[in-house]
């Protein structure tokens, strides 16, 4: 049977191009050609990558698509999602999409073998990393911090104490062990705030080594997790990032949205959705990102987060503000808030992990509150938590598709539902 030549009808959720006949191209748009021997000719809506390192690194998936079909992706995901469970949206709002050059927030991976130290993302389906030499997607503030980091951990590894039989700071290759480190960078009020986990600095030339970085390249803060929790190297002021105009601690690793704009988009969303809420419960509130912006003369709201040190920064930053913001350091997955707690609120606001909130979605399910917000980042665990929702008598008002995480298949999403 001769295939023939076909065109790509549409994007798939791992960003894959699809025909009609069902057949697969990565790296197509909307519009190519796919050809009998899998070569691809460019249709109008194909352009060249914003980075050399597209096709291998795994950061990215759809470089190659224009600004018209990466959204028209992102707002499919969500329809989809929607359409899925049957969940009769009745507005899906135009996606939004955070610009290249704004991601505030990155993990990538250090290795090192023979003295050699590669900081990168991995290659699409494979464990080797990618040597970033640029990456149009990290905020500019982030990217300068890899090439001066690399020659960091080169000396750190040049200074650590010989093994028996070797030459004090002289290690030779075969003493040498290969260095594997997460590194979690994060752009703050202060700078970058950088975490170095899964190694351990010892000696005091490797300690010098971290001040005089940290000092060079004016950090935030430099911490390291050698396996016993985050260290800090160096902190001259306490690290900071604004939620809701509210000056908020950033503990060490604690979650922040991806993107300042983002957040923001999925914030004036909520917003707009509970204006007139006298009392709101966030779920999963993490440092306040809901609760802070929402609360206010008219608005009391509680926080309910798991993380402690979440917690504790986002009691802290509702008291210095003075905002009427109850923090509750409680586990929704084991103790969720029960039917008769939830009812004596006017809305909910619920911002879970990626495996969605089954227990919590029951509970709100089984109350008697009459308006939900639902913010999260995997469409197929908020749909099945949103069929819950219709199945109990709400519907869902709106949806707004967001787009962070640009030109990857991660794709996030704000919701609005009202009993009916």
């Amino acid at each position: 049977m001769t295939i023939g030549t076909e065109e790509i009808l549409r994007i798939a959720a791992k960003g894959d191009g699809v025909t009609a006949s069902g057949r697969f191209a990565w790296g197509a748009a909307p519009g190519d050609l796919l050809h009998e021997d899998d070569t691809l000719e460019w249709g109008p809506h194909h352009i060249q990558p914003a980075c050399s390192h597209f096709g291998r690194c795994g950061g990215c998936q759809l470089q190659q698509l224009d600004e018209e079909s990466l959204e028209h992706f992102v707002a499919s995901r969500v329809a989809n999602a929607s359409a899925s469970q049957e969940l009769g949206a009745e507005l899906i709002a135009p996606p939004y999409l955070s610009p290249p050059g704004a991601r505030r927030r990155v993990s990538l991976r250090a290795e090192s073998s023979g003295g050699r130290v590669t900081i990168g993302f991995r290659e699409a389906k494979s464990h080797r990393l990618v040597e970033l030499e640029e990456c149009p997607v990290m905020a500019p503030e982030l990217f300068a911090v890899l090439g001066p980091l690399r020659k960091l951990l080169i000396t750190m590894g040049k200074a650590a104490p010989a093994k028996k039989g070797g030459r004090p700071g002289k290690p030779t290759k075969h003493q040498q062990p290969r260095m594997a480190a997460d590194i979690e960078m994060t752009l703050t009020e202060q700078g970058v705030d950088l975490g170095i986990k899964g190694l351990t600095a010892e000696g005091l030339a490797a300690t010098e080594a971290m001040l005089d970085f940290s000092r060079e390249h004016k950090l935030a803060r430099f911490t390291m997790d050698g396996g016993y929790g985050f260290e800090t190297v160096w902190e001259p002021v306490p690290v900071t990032v604004r939620l809701g105009g509210v000056q908020v601690p950033l503990p060490p690793g604690a979650f922040l949205q991806a993107t300042a704009d983002g957040e923001e988009a999925l914030v004036e969303a909520a917003r707009g959705w509970l204006a007139g809420a006298a009392t709101v419960a966030d779920l999963f509130s993490g440092l306040g990102t809901f609760a802070l912006a929402l609360a206010g003369p008219q608005t009391r709201v509680l926080a309910a987060e798991a993380a402690r040190d979440a917690h504790l920064a986002c009691k802290t930053a509702a008291g210095r503000a003075q905002l009427p913001v109850f923090c509750d350091h409680r586990d929704l997955f084991r103790n969720p808030l029960q039917p008769d707690e939830l009812s004596k609120f006017d809305a909910v606001i619920l911002d879970p992990p990626r495996a969605g909130a089954r227990e919590q979605v029951e509970c709100i399910a089984a109350s008697s509150v009459g308006r939900v917000v639902y913010v999260s980042c995997n469409p197929s665990s908020w749909s099945r938590d949103a069929a819950r929702l219709i199945e109990a008598g709400f519907r869902l008002v709106e949806l707004r598709p967001v787009g962070q995480f640009r030109w990857s298949t991660h794709v996030e999403l704000a919701s609005y539902f009202e009993r009916a």
